[in-house]
């Protein structure tokens, strides 16, 4: 356990619990979570906050943790290092990836934005935390994913890869392809879904499916571990 008052932000903590993030010091604005076993940097130390400016470790994604929940952080034995798989290693996982998503669609779940701990997920979430499943780190958000990921035409689609929608301008929402035309991935409430479901990839199909493809960006591949900036 660590207090405010033994904080340092030049060193690494892990949390002991599944922890919340925010986007703003007034933390009204889920961001992310944080697993219980992630590993964080203490960014700021501003004299008496509500809540303290932190980055996670292993996707380089930053937040902001209210004070309370200090407690819930322990310095790391060892510092978070990321591991080196090759492409065929990484698809030898791709199997474990897509299980995870169908058994999260199996338990009750519900749409959460900044949700990656489960059950319930926003939709580069849900990726995430399958691909970590397996040991397999992504960026956190949607368009970094997409950014990360090595392009691929629709036409070499193979289970596992990522399906990427938005506008001209930025992905805004992301699946795991199942084949067959199917993807799975976790929508908003606004869009009829509220959580996990599966959906095809085609003109044909209900309203849904259909805005969905009127979407559609582009495919990526994973074919690498993300690596924090600035780690070896």
């Amino acid at each position: 356990m660590v207090s405010f008052e033994q904080l340092q932000a030049s060193i690494e903590y892990q949390c002991r619990t599944n922890l919340n993030l925010y986007d703003s010091p007034s933390c009204t604005r889920l961001a992310t979570q944080a697993a219980a076993g992630r590993h964080l940097r203490v960014l700021s130390l501003p004299e008496n906050p509500a809540a303290v400016e932190v980055c996670l470790c292993e996707d380089d994604y930053p937040g902001w943790l209210l004070l309370q929940e200090i407690n819930e952080l322990e310095p790391a034995v060892t510092p978070y290092q990321a591991i080196a798989l090759s492409t065929a290693e990484i698809s030898t996982r791709l199997p474990g990836v897509i299980s995870f998503t169908q058994w999260a669609m199996q338990q009750p779940n519900y749409y959460l934005w900044g949700g990656t701990v489960g059950p319930n997920y926003d939709c580069s979430g849900l990726i995430q935390a399958a691909f970590a499943s397996v040991g397999i780190w992504l960026p956190r958000d949607a368009y970094q994913q997409e950014a990360f990921t090595q392009s691929i035409a629709i036409e070499e689609l193979q289970p596992g890869d990522l399906v990427f929608f938005g506008s001209d301008q930025k992905a805004t929402h992301v699946g795991l392809y199942l084949g067959e035309q199917s993807y799975i991935h976790s929508s908003g409430k606004e869009m009829g879904r509220n959580g996990i479901g599966i959906d095809r990839l085609s003109e044909q199909g209900d309203e849904i499916t259909q805005s969905y493809y009127r979407q559609l960006r582009c495919c990526g591949r994973v074919v690498k571990c993300y690596k924090p900036h600035g780690r070896g």
